[in-house]
């Protein structure tokens, strides 16, 4: 049954399926914890010009959500985002799961989960294969994605 929670989860959605990051940003708490396992933990501003970035980047893209569920001050979510890898021009299909802590309307807390060795084996072909389940590995595209995060801030691509 849809509640105010479910409501700002369907918005977040909408807004990520139409490529509109200030739409999503707009439903985060200005003290919003992101996490995933690409990423990390990125809080406030960071979160919002992740998605500023990554919408600004994709090719091909589209989304898929379903089972959105609210339980009290908390929701989740089902996605799966289909675009080009923009470094390498490999085609990706990513399954998410998404958990939310909600406070005053605003989400607070936004916890993606995803297998990095299958994104790995899609965006980076062989060497995802090979090495993408290794925590080096995923340490490397972890740094990788902050590291062009931090560039991408220091351009002064922020909204």
């Amino acid at each position: 049954m849809p509640n105010a929670n479910t409501d700002l989860i369907e918005r977040f959605y909408k807004a990520f399926q139409n490529r509109d990051a200030e739409s999503m940003s707009a439903c985060y708490a200005p003290d919003i914890q992101f996490q995933d396992p690409a990423f990390g933990v990125l809080r406030g501003k960071e979160a919002a010009d992740m998605w500023r970035m990554l919408l600004g980047r994709a090719a091909d893209f589209t989304l898929t959500y379903d089972n959105i569920a609210s339980v009290g001050q908390t929701a989740s979510a089902k996605a799966v985002a289909r675009y080009t890898y923009s470094a390498t021009g490999r085609r990706v299909v990513n399954e998410i799961e998404s958990r939310f802590a909600i406070r005053d309307g605003f989400i607070v807390e936004h916890t993606d989960v995803f297998d990095l060795w299958r994104w790995s084996r899609q965006a980076l072909g062989v060497s995802g294969w090979l090495f993408g389940w290794t925590p080096p590995m995923q340490r490397a595209i972890q740094r990788k994605a902050r590291k062009a995060l931090r560039d991408y801030r220091l351009k002064g691509s922020t909204a």
